[in-house]
Parts: structure tokens; sequence; C-alpha cells
């Protein structure tokens, strides 16, 4: 008879079962408290018209989770300080990872950089250092993206588009050229697996170029295969196992061999702005981290060695208390599911560490100069949430890539809540909050249980294989649309309060020509001048690694070394692995 596999929540229950718990208020005072809030609420409900005591809210991307009137301690009369809350920098880390937070280490500004050409980009990184950015986040044009080169059919009129063109280590060489590399944390929103082990050995054999040692760089990279088998739109898929397999190669040869960069940036972004409400985010990337960190031990590591160079990337939309409960939610259940599930012993391997962007489908084209706004706010509600590093939107999103002026006025969004608003000097500052801990613990069990979800269809890689996360994102985005249609989600400015002039009074980003032109005659003189025997024997070899069970890595950063192309390594891929369709649902 096969045994049982022990779920992630039941793991997490009897290891908190066994711990004393010490209510924090006094009985005979909740039992006042309880008296004064069904007195308040039955007066309430027995009113002849107005809403129930309890609303839903619905707002662009939440969980709909309903909301009473009025909190008390009866509402968390369960609450075990220590266990529950907790101090900043301990378990369970509710409070933020770090014990004196904002006051010992601002959160870092990093704003996405990308459009055209390297070059391009290249100045554009460098205007935002010079104005005060403190760390740098680079996102890929298109072709890039879905791992095909600039002078590929499939990437006519895409080129430079709504990201950086990266052909090429050549192309790296440029994007970071003058820039501290070696001082400095970088980010570079590879999204895929795939693209993780194309472009970060790219970024590789660019600093060896520089002479900069691989142990002294900092950053990170996403490598989430959510983003590669589930959110992408791309025409080519590899099959979910193997895409994992390249997640977790990245893992092994980036944790040895890049000391200080985060192997996996667990992106719920993406998959949030998708379609799915914050809850499906969040349990998404855990169950991804699990399945992950289950891989790792099973190669052989640590667990305690392995995960503290773990992160997570959020998506932070409109419901500011949800926003801010979420965070904390999911670092209170990270800390745990390191506890109990893995046995982790160091208080790093527990840390729930994010990086946060600000909503861009929330952001509208009617009355652009609102999205400052609704960029302003989600921005606080990361910051009350504790997060490590930030990027807000800039207002003219809705239309392009932001223009210099945008961009520099989301970066001082962060600098004036930083500055001028006196939130950073108080860990934690919604903590306590009747209302903010109720929410946080609603959130968790709810995150908690769309865990168990995933485990019961087998595991991540399996919810993807059977169509599990597809259909719950085809069902999220078909209701999410009819709450926007009816008008019950609101926009201000565009389904609510509209203007009548719908144009908008801001200037638009204009892309840099030429960008393809130099693209294609920059891959033209590269096939002709590099050494194509290498570059054969370099992808042949990657290819042999491909069909044996070895971290392919080592032998794409060869590739890159030699001058292989983005699209040349896809190719290898492609044909050692084979091609998957993705489940549809209508």
């Amino acid at each position: 008879m096969e045994n049982k596999k022990i779920s992630t929540s039941e793991i997490l229950s009897s290891g908190i079962k066994n711990e004393n718990k010490t209510p924090l208020y006094n009985s005979d005072t909740l039992k006042k408290i309880r008296a004064g809030y069904d007195a308040i609420r039955a007066s309430y409900e027995n009113q002849p018209s107005g809403p129930g005591w309890e609303v839903t809210p619905h707002t662009i991307l939440g969980s709909e989770i309903p909301r009473g009137l009025l909190y008390t301690p009866a509402q968390v009369s369960g609450l075990d300080y220590d266990d529950d809350i907790g101090f900043p920098g301990t378990e369970p880390f509710t409070r933020g990872v770090h014990r004196n937070m904002y006051r010992g280490k601002k959160f870092t500004i990093r704003q996405i950089n990308g459009f055209g050409g390297p070059e391009d980009t290249n100045q554009r990184i460098k205007y935002m250092l010079e104005h005060g950015g403190t760390g740098i986040s680079v996102i890929h044009d298109l072709p890039t993206t879905q791992m095909y080169d600039s002078d590929d059919p499939i990437s006519k009129g895409q080129v430079g588009m709504s990201g950086v063109a990266i052909d090429s280590a050549d192309d790296m060489e440029i994007l970071f050229e003058d820039v501290p590399i070696d001082k400095i944390t970088i980010s570079l929103v590879t999204h895929y697996p795939s693209n993780t082990a194309i472009l970060f050995p790219m970024y590789l054999a660019a600093a060896e170029r520089r002479g900069i040692p691989f142990n002294v760089l900092k950053g990170s990279v996403q490598n989430d295969i959510t983003l590669e088998e589930v959110v992408r739109s791309g025409p080519e898929y590899i099959p979910p196992k193997d895409c994992f397999r390249i997640q977790c190669d990245n893992i092994e040869f980036i944790k040895n061999n890049v000391p200080y960069f985060n192997f996996n940036t667990l992106n719920g972004y993406n998959l949030h702005e998708f379609g799915t409400s914050g809850v499906t985010e969040m349990a998404v990337a855990l169950s991804n981290a699990i399945e992950s960190l289950d891989e790792m031990i099973r190669r052989g590591y640590d667990i305690d060695w392995i995960a503290e160079r773990l992160a997570f990337f959020w998506s932070i939309s409109s419901d500011f208390f949800e926003e801010v409960s979420r965070i904390r939610a999911a670092r209170r259940l990270w800390y745990k599911i390191m506890k109990y599930r893995f046995g982790a012993k160091s208080a790093r391997a527990m840390w729930m560490r994010c990086h946060v962007q600000t909503s861009g489908i929330s952001l509208v084209r009617e009355e652009p100069l609102n999205n400052l706004i609704r960029a302003s706010i989600q921005a606080l509600s990361a910051v009350f949430a504790g997060v490590q590093s930030l990027h807000v939107d800039s207002y003219d999103e809705a239309y392009s890539v932001p223009t210099e002026e945008a961009a520099l006025l989301s970066l001082r969004t962060q600098q004036i809540i930083q500055e001028e608003t006196a939130v950073t000097e108080v860990v934690d500052p919604l903590g306590g909050s009747f209302y903010v801990e109720a929410l946080t613990n609603e959130i968790e069990k709810r995150i908690l249980d769309e865990i168990d979800e995933i485990e019961k269809v087998g595991g991540y890689v399996a919810s993807i294989e059977k169509g599990w996360i597809h259909n719950r994102i085809a069902n999220y985005f078909y209701r999410e649309k009819e709450l926007i249609d009816k008008g019950e989600i609101k926009f201000v400015g565009s389904n609510v309060y509209r203007a009548e002039d719908k144009k908008p009074a801001i200037e638009v980003f204009r892309y840099p020509e030429g960008v393809e032109e130099r693209q294609k005659a920059k891959l033209a003189k590269l096939r002709l001048t590099r050494d194509n025997e290498k570059v054969s024997g370099s992808l042949g070899a990657l290819e042999d690694a491909c069909r044996k069970n070895v971290n392919i890595i080592p032998f794409s950063l060869e590739c890159a070394r030699v001058g292989c192309t983005v699209g040349e390594i896809f190719k290898v891929f492609k044909k050692s692995f084979g091609l998957w369709k993705p489940p549809v649902f209508w």
C-alpha cells in the first residue's frame, strides 16, 4: 500500500500544536469586548436599509475577502504575541526580517530600465543612478525574452520595444559599460529558467571581460517556471519537467559560483498581473519554492545553505490593507514552512525577502496623471509591509516605456517616502492593528489552503502539466473582466467619474530609431568575426549536457564566452527537450 504523502498544512499544524500558546488578551476582558461588539453589530444589522455588516471589496486584482465594519481584540482573540507577531528580526518574522528594518538599511530603490539597444538602456541606467537610484533592474525586449535573435523573422518590428535587445555577451558588455556592477545590485529580469540559463551566463561572460570575479557580483535573476510555462505567450515551449530541471540547474550553479546572487526571484508579480488573486499569486510562488527546495535537497544540498539566497517578487495592488497584510502573511507562512517542513535552523534561510513592484495593470490611459496617485498609494503599502526593494510604475506606462521625466518622478516618489514622511522610522507601524492582524491571519490561511490544492494535484510542476493553474487563471480573469465591465471594480476617470476629454495631456515616450538595424548589423559582424568552430563545439557540448543528467549552466556559460547568440542556445534547448503545448481553457 502506498504511503500517504503528508501535506504542508498537516506538517505545519503538527509542528505548531506542540508549542505552548499564550493568548495575548485577557479572557475576562475579551468577554466584555465581545458583548459590546455583538451589541454594535446587532444594532447595525437591525437597520432597515444599508449594506450588511460584512462587505466584500471589489478592487483590481483583489482577493475578495469579506470585511467587517469593525475589528476588535475579539476578532484576533487567539493571537500569541511571540508565535504570531513577535519582534522584528526574530521568529516568526511577521514584523520584518531585520531588527531595525529601514533605520538600518533603507529599501532599495530599484526602478526598471530597458528599451532600444544596449547603448540606449546604458544611458538610462546611468541617469537613474545619477539621480539617486540604489539598485538596477533591467527588462528585455520581447524577442530577447522569448529567446529569439534580433534578426529572426519572428522578431521583426519588436526589437528594442518594451525592453532592451540583447543578442550576445557583447550586448551585455555594452549594456553595463561604466556601470559599477561590482558595487551595486543588478536585477536581471530574465523571467524564465531557459532565459536565465542563456542571459545570466552572458552577464557573467561580460563581467569576466572586465576582470570582475563572480564572487563579488550581487543581484538577482528571476528563473521561474511559472513565467515560462504559464504566463508566457510564446510560440514554442519546452516541457514543464525540463523547464523545472533548468530552474534547479540555475539554482545549483549560481549558489555554488555566484554566491551573492539570488538564484530565484520567485515571481508572483507577473502571475498576479496576468490574472490571479493575491492569494493565488503567493500560493503558487510558495509551492514553486517548496518543490525547488525539495529537488535541491534530493541533489544533496543542506537546506540552510541553499535557502538563504531565495527571494520573492510580489505585485502590490490597490486594496491597501490587504496588500500590507499579504506581505506580512507570506513572511510568517514562509517562516513556518522553512522551520517545520524543512527543519531549517538558520534565520536567513527562514526569511521571506522580497522585491515589490506597483501594479502595472492598475494603470489606465484615461487621465494618466491619476496613475501617479495609484502608484504612490501602492508604494506606501509596500513600505508599511516591510519589503526589501521597490519599483514604482510610472504614470505613462499604460502607453509605453516611461519617459525620462516620468521615470524620474517614480524615483522621486520612493525618495519622498524615504526622506519626507517619517514612515520608515518605525518598524511595522500597522502591526497590532486588530484589522491588520485579523486580515493577516485570514490571508495566511487562504494561501495555505491553496498550497494544499496544488499538492493534491501532485505538486506544482504537475499542476502546470494538468492545467490546474491555467484553469485558475482563466476563471479569475473572466470574473475580473466582468466586474470591471459592470463598474464594480472602479477606475476613477475611466469607468467612473469620466471626463469628456480622453486625450492624454502628457508626452509619450518615443523609441530610438534604427535599433533593429543596429542589432542585425552587430549580429552579422559577430558571426563573421567569432571562432565558429568553437561556437559549433560549445553548442554541441550543451546539447549533450541537456540529454544527460548533468548541470547545463557551465556549458551555457562556455557558449556565451565564445559568442553564441540567444537564439542559437534556445534552439539547442528545443532540439534536446522537444516542445510542449500548454492547456487551453475557454
